[in-house]
């Protein structure tokens, strides 16, 4: 909308609109008055063709009676929320639980099917873990459903597959060595394991190649914390307990630049981590 507008020409807007939130809110105009604590006929006379702007603060109180933006009824945005439920909409803080692919996380990959999934993972992709891992990192929060769960997971894992979804990974290339290594987060975890879940990420880096693209990058030189992008949809960042999600297209672009910047500082690309994997398997011992 342009910036400069006549008067006539906002008044116009002002009249139109605020009947239009009248309509939508139910609201008559002596409700009107009551809840803005002025006479019936002002707000009659708002709505009248040929009536001024209202000074600014019956603007904003008719606003805030009927749930709308004050620059939507003056006609400076296109958007009736208000900033607030705009924001809300935009960003949301959602739990995190300690699981595999909980409800939510599933029905954001389903929304995203055909789109390019980008992830950056906390500790080993999980769409890329076998089963042996998985159990040894979420027994202690799934207790007894520990089965129920991986069953489930494997049920998404499925569909995953059958979504046509390309996805690409990024993650520091110290996280596999230490994994590798059986050190720092991954201590413990048996040797026979680890050579395991490494063969299946060669096996399934190379099958599934260019639709699962792995990268490594060098930590001490880029960073991302733990981000999902799905598509345009939304991004997500995983906080621990929480996740903080992205909805607006704006920062759904921002993140994924992000996500571009890891793969051009990348130490290894796609095809470069086959052979990485390989060398990294080849040393465990």
């Amino acid at each position: 909308m342009p910036d400069l507008i006549d008067k006539r020409d906002r008044a116009d807007l002002f009249r139109i609109n605020l009947a239009r939130a009248m309509a939508d809110r139910g609201a008559s105009q002596s409700s009107l008055s009551r809840a803005v604590g002025a006479d019936r006929s002002t707000i009659s006379a708002l709505l009248q063709p040929g009536t001024r702007l209202p000074n600014a603060q019956l603007a904003a109180d008719c606003a805030a009676a009927l749930g709308v933006s004050c620059d939507w009824l003056l006609g400076l945005s296109g958007r009736p929320e208000p900033v607030a439920d705009l924001l809300a909409q935009a960003i949301q803080v959602t739990d995190a639980p300690r699981a595999l692919f909980d409800s939510e996380i599933f029905r954001w990959h389903q929304e995203a099917a055909g789109y390019k999934i980008r992830h950056v993972p906390a500790t080993l992709p999980d769409l890329l873990k076998t089963e042996a891992v998985v159990r040894w990192e979420y027994q202690a929060a799934l207790g007894r459903s520990v089965d129920q769960a991986i069953a489930a997971f494997k049920e998404q894992l499925s569909f995953l597959a059958e979504a046509r979804s390309d996805y690409e990974i990024a993650m520091p290339v110290h996280d596999l060595v230490s994994f590798a290594e059986g050190t720092g987060y991954w201590s413990g975890l048996p040797l026979v394991v680890r050579q395991a879940q490494l063969d299946q990420l060669i096996e399934l880096t190379d099958r599934h190649y260019p639709s699962l693209r792995l990268y490594l990058f060098d930590a001490r030189r880029v960073f991302s914390a733990p981000v999902t992008v799905f598509g345009p949809l939304r991004a997500v960042i995983y906080l621990g307990r929480n996740y903080i999600v992205f909805q607006d297209p704006a920062r759904v672009q921002s993140i994924s630049q992000h996500f571009d910047w890891l793969l051009r500082e990348a130490l290894f690309g796609a095809r470069e981590t086959f052979g990485y994997l390989k060398d990294l398997r080849r040393d465990m011992h």
